[in-house]
């Protein structure tokens, strides 16, 4: 094996990016995220809503059942278990989201390129290819950050710049 594929910069297929690359993307959106829920008032993470939404503590919950088995399905073809911690508190919610960040590191520079684009089954009902699933979980982890923002600035405070994935 070339030293560049050891160092996971395979390209992962027809995708024109390595797996270095997915994973820098996609952790970009998790540290943003991340920033949001630090910047999210304690006493309010599981109880403001606005217009029939979900808490954002429970829109964390969900990116939390999702982001890990996405990538363990990806990467073995095995959902694992459902994550069956839910904690109740900003301090819980970050132990956690950064224990799955780790876990994550760990995971997508080592998918063979090839699992990218065969077809999986997510949610025990949707059938799509690695990737897609990948982006899937990206795309909703983005569109309930954006609730996260607008909940941010209805409780009169200043979310963190879209565009900082520092």
């Amino acid at each position: 094996m070339a030293q560049a594929e050891m160092a996971g910069d395979r390209k992962t297929g027809d995708c024109p990016c390595t797996q270095a690359q997915v994973l820098e993307h996609w952790q970009g959106h998790r540290r943003l995220t991340r920033k949001v829920i630090e910047a999210f008032p304690e006493d309010q993470m599981f109880t403001f809503t606005l217009g029939g939404m979900r808490t954002f503590g429970a829109m964390v919950h969900e990116f939390l059942g999702m982001a890990l088995p996405v990538a363990n399905q990806v990467a073995t073809g095995t959902w694992g278990d459902p994550i069956a911690e839910k904690p109740t508190d900003k301090a819980g919610l970050l132990r956690l989201w950064d224990e799955h960040t780790a876990k994550i590191d760990a995971i997508v520079p080592a998918i063979a390129p090839e699992r990218f684009h065969e077809k999986i089954k997510i949610y025990e009902q949707y059938e799509v290819t690695g990737m897609e699933a990948i982006q899937y979980t990206v795309d909703n982890e983005i569109h309930h950050r954006g609730q996260g923002y607008v909940y941010l600035r209805a409780l009169g405070f200043e979310p963190p710049a879209f565009y900082d994935r520092s």
